[in-house]
């Protein structure tokens, strides 16, 4: 199981993913049927979740039903109790939406919740980053969940982030990190063989290496870096129950 999912997210355009894998996965978790853990995001519990990862494959880390992975609960459980997110309606854009949150924040947003790519065949708006096609102060919340790896230019992305956030508003930054984590995030692009690029940037298809230095990147942006490591805050056994992994710290920038 852990070679044919590596395999799939590894050679499989992710627009394709997007659009076939969702069935498929659904069968295959009658096989995992269990109430060791519970997904946050769709309820569902299991006896583990399915393991994911392109090269070094992570055990019990993909909802078979919703296919959340860690990050996604996480952000869950993190807007769940830090923000008003789930109780009021709100102007909401979406960068790459992600399957497991779609049909919920919709359901709670209505027309205010907005999903933009590039790309994506999930997004309702076709979208460059680096130019966000909505007027200043429009948005109270931004989702950009390991999106900026992949830009060109994420500070430019982040600036216009800023831009179309209201004053008051948050944005969500999730970025991934690869051992060693370098001081400074590393970028140079005439880097363009993509196994050269998976080998010093992690994957693919992205183009940087973030670094410690991660909140000063999002500083430049006129956004307010805030490092917020709740999961730390969690009890061990929701932790263990919603499948989290305690060195996840969720990067949010304030307007």
């Amino acid at each position: 199981m852990k070679k044919v999912i590596a395999f799939l997210i590894r050679y499989v355009p992710r627009t394709y993913l997007q659009r076939i894998s969702g069935l498929g996965l659904k069968v295959l978790g009658l096989f995992y049927s269990g109430r060791a853990v519970a997904c946050p995001v769709c309820e569902r519990q299991y006896r583990k979740f399915l393991p994911y990862g392109r090269i070094n494959t992570r055990e019990n880390a993909l909802c078979p039903n919703c296919l959340s992975l860690e990050r996604h609960r996480l952000i869950w459980v993190y807007l769940q109790q830090q923000t008003d997110f789930f109780k009021t309606k709100k102007k909401v854009l979406h960068i790459a939406p992600e399957a497991c949150y779609i049909p919920r924040f919709e359901k709670i947003h209505g027309d205010g919740y907005i999903t933009a790519d590039i790309e994506s065949p999930l997004a309702k708006v076709k979208m460059d980053i680096h130019q966000i096609p909505f007027e200043g102060n429009t948005f109270d919340v931004v989702l950009c969940n390991h999106v900026l790896e992949h830009v060109r230019d994420d500070i430019q992305a982040m600036r216009e982030i800023h831009r179309v956030l209201k004053p008051g508003g948050f944005a969500i930054l999730q970025i991934p990190f690869f051992n060693p984590v370098p001081d400074v995030t590393f970028e140079d692009s005439t880097i363009t063989d993509k196994r050269e690029r998976e080998k010093i940037f992690g994957q693919d298809d992205h183009v940087r290496k973030y670094g410690h230095d991660y909140p000063q990147r999002i500083a430049q942006s006129g956004l307010t870096p805030i490092e917020d490591k709740f999961v730390f805050t969690l009890p061990e056994d929701q932790v263990k129950k919603f499948g989290l992994v305690r060195s996840e710290v969720i990067y949010r920038g304030n307007k």
